[in-house]
């Protein structure tokens, strides 16, 4: 199929959204702490795609099968481990505060429309991807909501992964349900659910405000038991519910 014809072709009404996923053979494993923070070495596959070896292979067979479609996948982002998550917390912290005036608080509450707090990120699991299409040509910041949609240059992949995505298990994180709360919608950020769903269940028996207590990042002073609380409920837990 051509480009252009699944663009003209191809609904918009989000399937990765509802289709209910179908993985028989879930990981029974026992994941560390440091391992779920991103604090400790995992065993990654693929130059520039640094994935868990099944999402690996999945992401490749999902890469063919989009290209035959006229579409480049292309992983704008993928593992990062928690010193890499920190760095990027700290930079946006001092820039929100320091170069922009803003309050510690104010300046979180930025952080966290889209940027995790660091050991709190899906991208320290090894199954979750940023995608852009390599095809069309784009400036700036690859990652902005507007280029997914209509007359931006990654609609067509938006579309085609809307279609195809859940066939290779990977699903839309952080969807644009006008319901949800949490971290802002993101068309690009999709996770391979056979791995991340046990990871998540893992995850969610962590004492997550004691963790963090232990970090000395930049801003890690305000969090107050209430913020981690709602935090968690907000920008952990609500995403699309076929992820849980």
């Amino acid at each position: 199929m051509k480009r252009r014809t699944f663009i003209k072709t191809a609904s918009a009404s989000g399937l990765a959204c509802t289709i209910p996923p179908i993985f028989p053979n879930f990981y029974d494993l026992d994941y560390s702490t440091a391992e779920l923070m991103g604090k400790a070495k995992i065993e990654l596959f693929g130059e520039g795609i640094n994935l868990r070896e099944e999402a690996y292979e999945s992401f490749l067979a999902m890469k063919k099968a989009a290209y035959s479609d006229g579409f480049d996948i292309k992983i704008a982002s993928s593992y990062r481990d928690f010193y890499r998550q920190e760095s990027i917390w700290e930079r946006k912290y001092l820039r929100y505060t320091d170069e922009e005036g803003m309050t510690p608080l104010d300046a979180i509450d930025k952080i966290i429309e889209y940027s995790t707090i660091p050991g709190t990120s899906r991208h320290h699991w090894g199954t979750d991807i940023d995608v852009i299409d390599g095809y069309p040509e784009s400036s700036g910041d690859v990652l902005v909501t507007e280029k997914f949609e209509a007359g931006g240059p990654y609609e067509g992949l938006k579309l085609w992964m809307d279609e195809n995505s859940v066939k290779f298990g990977f699903y839309l994180v952080y969807t644009n349900n006008p319901r949800r709360r949490g971290f802002k919608y993101e068309p690009w950020h999709y996770s391979y659910a056979p791995i991340s769903i046990p990871m998540l269940t893992a995850y969610r028996k962590l004492n997550i405000l004691k963790l963090l207590q232990k970090e000395e990042f930049l801003g890690s002073e305000h969090f107050t038991t209430g913020f981690v609380k709602t935090y968690v409920q907000d920008n952990i837990l609500d995403i699309n519910p076929v992820l849980l």
